[in-house]
C-alpha cells in the first residue's frame, strides 16, 4: 500500500540528478531524455522545476546544459521529490468529526484527532526517510546493484555523446 502517490517526474528527476552527479560538464536535457528513454519535453519540464528549486542550473550555449548546483551528497531525495511534486502533505484533515448528526463542536477539537495524528506521523516518517538519502547515496546504490559498472557506464556514455 502506498502512502504517497508520486508522479513519474520524480523518478525521471532522480535519475537525471544521478546522471548529472557523474558529469564534469553541463548535460543537455535532450541527452538526459535520450539516456533514460524519457519524453524530451517532460524531461525538460522537470529539469526546469529542479532549476526553480535550486537543485540544478542551466547554462546556455553550444556546450550548455544542466549541472547540479551543489555536491550530490548535499541533495536529498526529499529535495527532488518536493521540487517535482511540491511539499504539500499527502493527507489533509477536513475535520469531518465536526460534521453530521454526531458532530463535535469546534471548541472540543483542541487537538488533532487520532486519524490526523497517525497520518501526520506517517508523513513525518516518510519525509525523514527521504531526507536521509542523497543523490550520491542513490548513485552508490545503483552502482552496487550493477556490480559496480553503472556509473562508469554513464560517465563513458556522457563522454562519447558530447558535442
Amino acid at each position: 500500500m502506498e502512502l504517497v502517490k508520486m508522479s513519474n517526474g520524480v523518478e525521471w528527476a532522480l535519475h537525471s540528478c544521478v546522471t548529472l552527479s557523474q558529469s564534469q560538464e553541463p548535460v543537455p536535457a535532450a541527452r538526459l531524455a535520450e539516456l533514460h528513454g524519457t519524453p524530451p519535453a517532460y524531461t525538460a519540464k522537470h529539469l526546469q522545476a529542479l532549476s526553480r528549486a535550486g537543485i540544478v542550473r542551466s547554462t546556455a550555449g553550444q556546450v550548455g546544459g544542466y549541472t547540479l548546483t551543489r555536491p550530490a551528497a548535499a541533495i536529498s531525495v526529499l529535495d527532488v521529490v518536493q521540487a517535482i511534486d511540491g511539499g504539500e502533505p499527502a493527507y489533509r484533515c477536513a475535520e469531518i468529526r465536526q460534521r453530521g448528526p454526531l458532530g463535535i463542536p469546534p471548541e472540543q477539537c483542541v487537538r488533532q484527532c487520532a486519524i490526523a495524528r497517525t497520518m501526520a506521523a506517517a508523513q513525518q516518517a516518510w519525509s525523514h526517510a527521504l531526507a536521509g538519502v542523497t543523490v550520491a547515496d542513490l548513485a552508490e546504490g545503483i552502482d552496487e546493484d550493477s556490480g559496480g559498472t553503472a556509473m562508469a557506464d554513464v560517465r563513458g556514455w556522457l563522454l562519447k555523446t558530447r558535442g
